[in-house]
Order: C-alpha cells, then structure tokens, then sequence
C-alpha cells in the first residue's frame, strides 16, 4: 500500500488526524549533530521546540530503537524515524461536541452565558476545550465565520453573557454595533473598598502594561476607554470593606472593568493579576457580564437579555448585600 492509499484509508476510517511518519537515512552532513538538529533537516516546517517535544514524548526513532534525548547524536547511515504529531495550534479550531450554555438562538445569532472557568478562544495552554471549539461542533458553518462568529470576549474566569454571529452579515452588524458603542453591557462586580456611592465614570486609556506581558494598564498612548460604575451595596467584614458595584462599558477593551476598578483602589475580590485579594469564599474574579443588549442584527428589533450569576458569585453578593441592609 502507497502513502495515498494509506491516507485514503485512515480519511474513510474516520483518523483523519492519524500522525504522518517520515523515514530518512543520517547523511554525511549530519554525521554528530544533535538529534533534534537531524529532524529540523528533514522536518523543517516545525519548530525546533515542537520537534524537541516530540523527542519527549516517544515519537522519534532511530534504527528501531526509541530516542528521548534531544541532545543525542547521530551517525552517518543510521535510519530516523518520526511521527509529526501535529501541534496543538494546529489542531486548536477544530469541532469539539460539548453542552453549550445556550440561552437564546435563532437562524442569526446565538447568546451564551459562559460559566466561569471557560476559555473563549483558542490561545497558548488552551488549544482545545474552548467555546470557539464548541461552536463549530454545535454550528458547523461557524467554520466560515471570522473567529467562529465571535464577535467580543469574557475573561476565562469572568461569567455571564456574550452574543455570537450565525452567519457573515451578522457577524459583521454585530462587530459594527459594538465598534459604535450601540451594544449595552452590564457587569456585576465586587470589590474591594469603599466605593463612592454617587454613580461616576472611569475614562483612562488601556494598553499592555509595558512591565507585563499578561496584565493591561492605564497609559497615555493607549485606546480609549470608558466604564461607568454604579455602587450597589457596602459592607464591613474582618478582612476590610467590599462594595457590590454595577459597570456599564462603553468600550470593551481587554481586561477594561479589572484594570479602571484596581487603578481606582478597588482591585475586584480574587483577582491576583490585578492586586485583588480573595475574599467571600470566591477562588475567581469578581465579575460577571449580567445585561446585554443590542438591535437584532437581522430584524433591527432590540433585544435585551439578563443572567443571573452564578452560585459562587450569587453566594458572595448576596453576603454584601445583606450586611449592608443590616448596617443602616
């Protein structure tokens, strides 16, 4: 059996995704280099780092017997056997079946409330798993879609609402709404400190914080941005005060309602990326995305949507929320 008849064969039993195995004689010019400098010869399109990895992990041989040291050598005449496991980049926008928290669907649009703990897009440490790969499961078109769809982002561990495009005029309406700042999101927040209670508005710039690659933060050149923020309630507890707030945003920017809050001294309850200190029985940031609504991209109609937030967070703003009402 050739190699086409064997990818024939593996396409028709359903694995597709069955590694490709390539064989090759050392070379002179390769006698007593390193064995993952053998395989970028003769596997240049991956990474040395990806290469390495598959070293590690038992995919390479060499005259039938198993290598798993990159820094081995190797000798004129010797045969070198690899399977080129793909990446995980490379396998990160595939259909992934799982049970999607669907609220709302028809033939345009899709909303989700995302529990916390769930990635929305494929990124490094999170090539799989993640709501873009349960979209093109539960939506196979999606695959033509920009981004599947997805036209704005949740943090991983920020809960509640967001909306995904079905089809390319909607994706784009949707993409143009939010650009015009004509989609209305509300957030639930706690945080810590005393929030002022007159409603007020948080406009600083965000960019990627120059000293960390992860974190984001108020600099002068960075893109606008603008969060209203409402005080709900105010409590005392042994571990300081905590303030249950309502933001509005005008702009969506990474990480935009964690960054203006902790520039302000009031860092969000188990946030540690921005100073936040656990509290309430929370173990993920204080936040859930509670309101959305925006203008049918198809129909024009407005749509308005709520989700309450999750046990754990329900469980801690209820707690504000109360010994705030028992301390008037």
């Amino acid at each position: 059996m050739d190699a086409t008849e064997a990818g024939d064969e593996a396409l028709e039993a359903g694995v597709a995704d069955a590694p490709e195995r390539r064989v090759a004689l050392i070379d002179r010019s390769l006698h007593g280099v390193r064995l993952d400098k053998a395989l970028v010869a003769m596997a240049g399109e991956f990474s040395r780092n990806h290469l390495q990895t598959l070293i590690e992990g038992g995919h390479v041989w060499v005259d039938e017997r198993p290598m798993t040291q990159a820094s081995r050598k190797v000798s004129a005449g010797q045969q070198l056997v690899v399977e080129l496991v793909p990446t995980p980049e490379s396998r990160a926008f595939r259909p992934e079946a799982m049970a999607l928290p669907i609220v709302f669907e028809d033939e345009s649009l899709i909303i989700i409330d995302k529990a916390p703990g769930m990635v929305v897009h494929p990124a490094a440490g999170n090539w799989s798993g993640t709501l873009l790969n349960g979209l093109l499961a539960h939506h196979p078109a999606a695959a033509t879609l920009p981004r599947a769809g997805i036209v704005h982002r949740l943090d991983k561990d920020t809960s509640g609402l967001l909306v995904v495009g079905k089809t390319l005029q909607s994706v784009t309406a949707l993409v143009r709404a939010i650009a015009a700042r004509e989609v209305q999101r509300e957030y639930q927040a706690l945080v810590h400190g005393r929030v002022p209670s007159q409603p007020f508005r948080i406009d600083a710039p965000l960019a990627r914080d120059p000293q960390s690659r992860v974190k984001m933060a108020v600099v002068g050149s960075g893109k606008p941005a603008q969060t209203d923020v409402s005080r709900v309630a105010l409590a005392e507890f042994d571990e300081g005060a905590v303030s249950a707030v309502r933001c509005k945003l005008h702009t969506g920017r990474t990480h935009q309602i964690r960054v203006h809050l902790a520039t302000r001294g009031h860092a969000l309850l188990s946030d540690a990326l921005y100073g936040g200190r656990p509290g309430l029985g929370l173990t993920r940031q204080a936040l859930h995305a509670a309101r959305l609504g925006f203008a049918h991209p198809a129909s024009g109609q407005p749509m308005q949507f709520e989700a309450a937030p999750p046990a754990d967070l329900a469980r801690a703003w209820q707690q504000v929320v109360e010994a705030s009402e028992k301390a008037l």
